[in-house]
């Protein structure tokens, strides 16, 4: 089954320093319907202007991932932590017992976009983390480059939970296939562009698709497309 969410079938909000698209309940919007998908828990593609942004906040018992698509993001905690991220850059934060944490544009000139995502560990109590992680950005090219998983590797930051998180550029009429195991779940969040699920549904920028009982998904770019692609774990956690 594909479920797809449009952007309006979010909530979007902004002021004077930040513009925010949540996937999930999030902050002042809630949806009883919509406030998980298996263990991921948060979908915010947030751009944020110049020297500013969120200022220190606590994190306990969650993976907290942020992928930068554009400008800068920098991270402090108070494990004593910090860096700077950019395109090409992932950072995955345990917060575990609990650790504090800003992140602020550190650019005087140019707004800076990225995804955060929250999820569910596989395990309660872990010690708090952080880790940046640089991959390949050429090897993003009509492929699926795994930039999240439960092991780390060269490139691939690990998280606690049995998700993988891939990054691809489908070019224009390109098209790729992803299959897993049965009893699974893919979210697919488009970044950038425009393409076609199974050739049938069509998804655009800042939409997503939440897909369960189908082990297979064939992407099609209808024009050049940036997106994002999960892969959940299934069992009998909340949609």
């Amino acid at each position: 089954m594909i479920n797809v969410f449009k952007k309006e079938d979010g909530h979007s909000a902004s002021n004077d320093w930040v513009e925010s698209h949540f996937s999930f309940s999030f902050g002042n919007y809630y949806d009883a319907d919509n406030v998980r998908f298996g263990p991921m828990r948060v979908l915010n593609d947030d751009t944020i202007q110049p020297n500013k942004g969120f200022g220190i906040h606590p994190h306990r018992e969650a993976e907290v991932v942020s992928i930068a698509i554009t400008g800068q993001l920098k991270h402090e905690d108070s494990l004593g932590n910090s860096g700077v991220i950019e395109f090409g850059q992932v950072q995955r934060m345990t917060a575990g017992t609990g650790i504090l944490h800003s992140e602020i544009n550190p650019s005087k000139t140019e707004p800076g976009r990225f995804l955060q995502l929250w999820f569910f560990p596989d395990t309660k109590q872990l010690p708090p983390s952080y880790e940046d992680v640089k991959f390949d950005v050429n090897q993003l090219t009509n492929q699926l480059l795994p930039v999240v998983a439960p092991s780390a590797s060269a490139g691939v930051a690990m998280i606690h939970q049995d998700v993988t998180i891939y990054l691809s550029k489908l070019e224009q009429g390109k098209s790729l296939d992803f299959n897993q195991e049965e009893d699974r779940r893919i979210l697919v969040y488009v970044i950038s562009g425009a393409a076609y699920l199974n050739n049938e549904h069509l998804i655009g920028k800042q939409d997503s698709a939440r897909i369960t009982n189908l082990s297979s998904l064939d992407i099609k770019a209808e024009e050049d497309c940036f997106f994002m692609l999960i892969d959940l774990p299934g069992g009998d956690l909340s949609c």
